[in-house]
């Protein structure tokens, strides 16, 4: 009798401290509108992600499109009687009850509904309060929800691990793939880790998520969602996580960009809307140019004096390499996929034992020492010493380890399509992480010899021919006595010749011609920053300022023909539900957007062929081996900056290579040693499958024995020789290009020279 009225009480007890409890409980109607947090993502034009932004990283995906075999592995685990039960487990509950009244470890069984309950609405503190509350929440929901609706919510909401929220974003998370392509095995893992995602972590903790794995396989097993087949077969599958911090393309310059215009325009809803943002970038193309730019610098890099490790880190003695606490020490370092992080163990004359952030033990020895050899003698200051706790870099070239360092120098590289100015590659440094400055768009640097073809250009309007005779001979003008890169002069050659070979010379007697105003203010035409290029004859080396977009959207407007391209990186926006709020209309270009002659535009093209096929840039064509190839090197004084800017009428590419703080390169450097390997590997990639297109020939222009020329000088007339002997030129033989039905007389040729000579 005292059992039942004890009993009794406690059932009224309950029932008072219910009926107190119930009207505290939140609202749970806007459960069944339900609206996630979900990031801010990034994709590329083929559809790859490139980057996500949001404190929460999480993809909603509705219950009919959740596979069935993710919904029922994680029913197995988790709560095999959800759609028996109407959101409290009885059994589950009194263990939970009779734990926390006796102080022993608080029980789990929870149903999903109540773990919905707790994760929308409830904190986790452990007491009878809160369990009541969750309990009576379970209720509550299952009264205004169907278990369909139930179950979505906690498939999409639930945290599990690595800043991943819901089932979809832990596939693509742990596994880089969709809920869809999941085999049983990896179905079990991810079921496995609502329990406690951080202890059972798939990546950090890989043997308690196997043992978690194998639980969630056998629980499957038994409630019939494996056969016995597939159950063995789940049990033998190697495991197959990828890290998070991978990434399948590198374009986190672009990611940026875009999460830039977006936050500017809609704030701090961009992060958790779920909005959406596809670039104009090619996946493929994209990581092409992230490795060319990187493995360039790097391969610089190799070629350079030890400066010494980049840290230290203390290791007890007689610690043995495959000992965790080695690798361990590597944890505040950033590791770099293709500079992998190591600690030094062992040093001798001939051999270093390196321990990567893995607790991969490397054995480094012969070529792999090169650079380092200065750190490994005797008499080594302690800057450059290698020695145990020594923190560096390693490099893997095929089947060996080099130990090498971080470079110093900086790079971009930009590719666009100059058809409709769609941006295909960008990128925009060595590593985004150290060094979040975007040279394509932000960096001003002097463009060199690259900025040649625009004031060839130039001159093309202005009486000169590819055929026209320039003199490549030493000129002093007041106190400036400028000179060839080679410090070579070779006298009178051919315009086509002269920019091949990048002849200094020949384009300061282009710009007398013209005069550094008019010539300056013709390259404006392209899409140059007229007020950033010198007023002087230094305007004819490059000594002004661009961007590698710029001077990307300069060399677009030849390899079209003489249209002027807008850049394009963003080309659609859209909100949480899909719906387009912001889309970048292709630009069909037309005559409306001619900036220059298209028979100029193709005449300059021949003198960049020209340069790729036989000039300071015929590795290009030679190493592709393909004719449809155009472009000139750029190297500035004292080599601060390195560029090679190029086309094919379906791609332009330019490369960019300096110091941030400008200083030399080395006395070896230049745009075709530095610059230059990068664009042909990423032109490789971008144009594999491209069939060979060369410039179509417009009107105007006729092809004659020795090259070709503009139409109306098919038998001469046109200016002969420029500067030859430094005898003074003839006025007659600078003509201005006669219009249709009408002859300049001498006067109006003398005229338009001393106006251009003079800038007047």
């Amino acid at each position: 009798m005292l059992a039942l009225a004890a009993g009794a009480i406690a059932v009224l007890a309950l029932l008072l401290t219910a009926a107190v409890l119930y009207p505290q409980l939140p609202d749970t109607s806007g459960l069944a509108n339900y609206q996630p947090k979900q990031p801010l993502r990034v994709y590329t034009a083929d559809g790859v992600e490139i980057g996500g932004f949001g404190s929460e990283r999480r993809q909603f995906v509705p219950f009919d499109k959740i596979p069935k075999l993710m919904r029922d592995s994680l029913l197995a685990v988790e709560d095999s009687r959800f759609y028996d039960h109407h959101g409290i487990d009885p059994i589950g509950v009194a263990r939970a009850v009779v734990a926390n009244l006796t102080g022993g470890r608080t029980q789990g069984a929870s149903t999903i509904t109540q773990q919905v309950a707790r994760t929308f609405f409830l904190t986790r503190e452990k007491t009878i309060s809160r369990k009541l509350k969750e309990a009576l929440l379970s209720l509550k929901i299952e009264h205004e929800l169907s278990k369909d609706q139930i179950l979505t919510l906690y498939m999409n909401q639930i945290y599990l691990g690595a800043r991943s929220y819901g089932f979809a974003e832990a596939a693509q998370t742990y596994y880089g793939k969709p809920l869809s392509a999941l085999t049983p095995a990896q179905c079990a893992m991810l079921a496995g880790l609502p329990q406690n995602p951080s202890y059972v972590n798939p990546i950090k903790n890989p043997s308690r998520a196997r043992a978690r794995q194998l639980v969630a396989l056998s629980r499957m097993r038994s409630e019939g969602v494996l056969t016995a087949e597939q159950y063995e077969a789940a049990k033998a599958e190697k495991p197959s996580t990828r890290d998070p911090g991978e990434a399948e393309v590198h374009a986190e310059y672009v990611a940026e960009m875009a999460r830039a215009q977006v936050y500017a325009q809609y704030g701090e809803q961009a992060y958790t809307s779920g909005m959406k943002v596809v670039t104009t970038l090619r996946a493929a193309e994209q990581q092409a140019a992230w490795k060319a730019l990187r493995k360039t610098l790097i391969d610089r890099e190799l070629g350079l004096a030890w400066r010494g490790p980049e840290g230290h880190e203390d290791l007890e003695r007689g610690l043995a390499d495959t000992d965790p606490a080695v690798s361990q020490v590597l944890a505040d370092h950033n590791d770099d996929e293709m500079l992998q992080v190591a600690v030094v163990t062992q040093v001798s004359p001939k051999q270093v034992t390196l321990v990567l952030s893995g607790g991969e033990v490397i054995p480094v020895g012969g070529k792999g020492l090169r650079q380092v050899q200065a750190g490994l003698s005797a008499k080594a200051s302690d800057k450059l010493k290698l020695r145990r706790g020594s923190v560096v870099r390693a490099l893997q070239q095929g089947s060996n380890w080099v130990i090498t360092q971080w470079p110093e120098a900086e790079g971009a590289l930009v590719a666009l399509d100059p058809r409709d100015g769609a941006v295909r590659a960008l990128v925009g440094g060595f590593d985004f992480q150290r060094n979040q400055f975007n040279h394509v768009t932000q960096g001003w640097r002097q463009p060199g010899s690259s900025y040649k073809p625009f004031l060839y250009a130039a001159a093309l309007e202005n009486g000169v021919m590819p055929e026209t005779l320039v003199n490549d001979a030493q000129l002093t003008v007041g106190n400036w006595s400028p000179s060839n890169a080679d410090g070579q002069f070779e006298g009178p050659m051919p315009l086509h010749t002269a920019l091949a070979k990048s002849k200094n010379m020949v384009s300061i007697r282009l710009v007398q011609l013209m005069g550094p105003q008019a010539a300056r203010t013709w390259t404006g035409r392209y899409g140059f920053d007229v007020d950033k290029q010198p007023d002087n004859l230094t305007l004819a080396l490059g000594a002004g300022s661009t961007t590698p977009m710029q001077l990307a959207s300069a060399y677009a407007v030849i390899a079209n023909g003489g249209l002027k391209v807008s850049p394009v990186v963003i080309s659609q926006i859209t909100d949480g539900s899909g719906k387009v709020v912001f889309e970048a209309t292709p630009k069909v270009l037309d005559e409306s957007d001619r900036v220059i002659p298209a028979r100029n535009a193709f005449l300059t093209g021949t003198l960049l062929n020209e340069v790729t096929r036989s000039g300071t840039a015929a590795k290009a064509q030679a190493q592709l081996r393909r004719p449809d190839l155009y472009g000139k090197t750029g190297t500035t004084n004292d080599v601060y900056d390195a560029w090679f800017a190029g086309f094919q009428p379906r791609r332009v590419a330019v490369v960019w290579l300096g110091h941030d703080t400008p200083r030399s390169l080395g006395s070896q450097a230049s745009g075709s040693s530095l610059a230059l390997p990068a664009w042909i590997q990423y032109m490789g990639t971008a144009l594999a499958k491209e069939p060979v297109v060369e410039m179509p020939v417009p009107e105007g222009v006729v092809r004659t024995e020795s090259g070709w020329r503009y139409s109306e000088w098919a038998s001469g007339g046109f200016i002969g020789e420029l500067g030859v002997d430094d005898e003074p030129i003839d006025p007659s033989l600078i003509p201005s290009p006669p219009q249709p039905g009408e002859t300049p007389s001498t006067e109006d040729r003398l005229k338009g020279f001393l106006e251009r000579l003079f800038g007047r």
